[in-house]
């Protein structure tokens, strides 16, 4: 399929988000507003994204929506996909941010191991949920943020302990096990990437993921004094949310990207990941898990 690249643009087009109330996807979406997109928020916390929503509006005038979903839960995924599919007649981008990391192993309603379930299954899900509205624009896009950490994970996915049990008992407690898990998430976030891709192939939608550097955000704040003080320490040496949404803004608004599907990004340029990233059986292997986690009776993407 042959695209004209020469009018893509992020204004006027739709741009779907999840984690934008702080960090590098609130950095992204005023920098997308102002360039006249408009804004699907999809927050956990109302008063949070109303407060964004209202900023956008003030400063830009853009339409924004705000959508409530809890990103660990899979009924409020759904939900909350269904609310956008009836409001929404298109999407022209859709943005996996969210992210999380737990100090200690914990299960999600679902029965699914929390940094896995809010990281990986959340985006997963999702973009399964909406994938054919997408599927009816003339291009439409999905990027999912990844994180140089994927190369936490050497020997790749364990899918034999794919809720953690063993990961989570290293005798290391902050570096061991939650950052590991952390690192097999942003690794399943490449590997979906690339699956997607290809299952995409010959049709308008691209998928890309990215890298956005160590970013000073309040991320991993809730896992007590030592996780607070080692993100005190990384911010002296973090860039700033802008910095660190500017590969993200780019993969929206950029005409260079149309016809690279399936790539890892980091700095506005291809960048290689890790060789457990570029694994084709493990992209396969892990698209047959994510289906049977999410509990649907059939094939999400065909």
């Amino acid at each position: 399929m042959i695209l004209d690249n020469s009018t893509w643009s992020v204004k006027d087009k739709y741009v779907l988000i999840t984690g934008a109330t702080s960090g590098i996807g609130l950095a992204a979406v005023k920098e997308l507003a102002s360039r006249g997109a408009n804004i699907g928020i999809v927050a956990r916390n109302l008063n949070k994204a109303n407060k964004v929503l209202e900023e956008l509006k003030q400063s830009f005038g853009n339409n924004v929506d705000v959508f409530l979903a809890d990103m660990s839960s899979q009924q409020s995924i759904r939900k909350a996909a269904a609310e956008i599919l009836a409001k929404c007649p298109k999407i022209d981008i859709l943005i996996n941010n969210a992210g999380a990391l737990f100090e200690k192993r914990q299960l999600t309603e679902d029965g699914i191991e929390m940094t896995w379930a809010v990281n990986y299954l959340a985006p997963f899900l999702l973009t399964s949920l909406l994938i054919e509205r997408m599927k009816e624009n003339e291009h439409a896009r999905i990027i999912t943020t990844a994180s140089h950490g994927h190369k936490m994970a050497k020997t790749g996915i364990v899918f034999a302990d794919i809720s953690a049990k063993k990961l989570y008992q290293s005798p290391k407690k902050f570096f061991g096990g939650p950052t590991l898990r952390y690192g097999e998430t942003k690794l399943a976030n490449i590997l979906f990437t690339l699956e997607l891709a290809k299952k995409l192939k010959g049709s308008n939608v691209s998928s890309y993921c990215f890298d956005p550097g160590l970013v000073a955000t309040n991320f991993n704040q809730n896992n007590g004094w030592l996780a607070r003080s080692t993100m005190a320490v990384m911010k002296m040496f973090s860039r700033t949310p802008e910095k660190g949404a500017e590969t993200l803004v780019w993969l929206a608004d950029s005409d260079e990207v149309t016809d690279h599907s399936g790539l890892y990004y980091a700095d506005m340029e291809v960048a290689t990941p890790s060789v457990q990233a570029q694994n084709i059986e493990s992209a396969k292997k892990l698209w047959e898990i994510s289906e049977n986690q999410v509990q649907h009776s059939q094939k999400l993407i065909s």
